[in-house]
């Protein structure tokens, strides 16, 4: 993972940022997402986000990038997206519970309810609510549409 504060760091350095973070303002209420976007090149460059945002008072998140082999068809990339959310939000729900961090967990989908995605948000939804965590679509899936978007933009 990547930090734009912190630099390169451990999946473990990340959950300790995060508990440091927490910690500095216990009473605060806090949203924690994961999403994912990607943007085709020559491969499809992928960026999932870990967002912690401290409500009404900032927050802090890390990335990380992939390529892949290019993905043309829009349904698989969404949901090649979306399994990148989850493998990442399962992974991050089980060190937080080890660290007594209890806070939910949402995944931003990078699908509205205009354009092609749209036919593919109720699967998606029923998919992420399956797995036991909540989901939010444009235009408040802000860890996709914002964060991990501006990390696709170049190759």
């Amino acid at each position: 993972m990547y930090s734009p504060t912190y630099g390169k760091i451990s999946d473990e350095k990340m959950i300790e940022l995060i508990g440091d973070f927490i910690e500095k303002s216990p009473d605060s209420s806090y949203n924690i997402s994961v999403g994912t976007d990607s943007q085709n090149f020559k491969c499809t460059k992928t960026v999932v986000v870990v967002a912690i945002h401290r409500v009404g008072n900032g927050g802090i998140f890390f990335y990380d990038i992939k390529r892949v082999e290019k993905i043309n068809n829009l349904s698989q990339k969404l949901f090649f997206e979306t399994s990148i959310s989850l493998d990442i939000a399962t992974k991050l729900s089980e060190a937080l519970e080890k660290e007594e961090i209890d806070f939910g967990i949402s995944i931003h989908v990078d699908a509205g309810k205009l354009g092609q995605s749209s036919k593919l948000i109720p699967e998606i939804v029923g998919w992420i609510k399956a797995c036991g965590f909540g989901c939010e679509t444009k235009p408040n899936s802000y860890a996709a549409s914002s964060i991990a978007d501006k990390y696709t933009k170049t190759p």
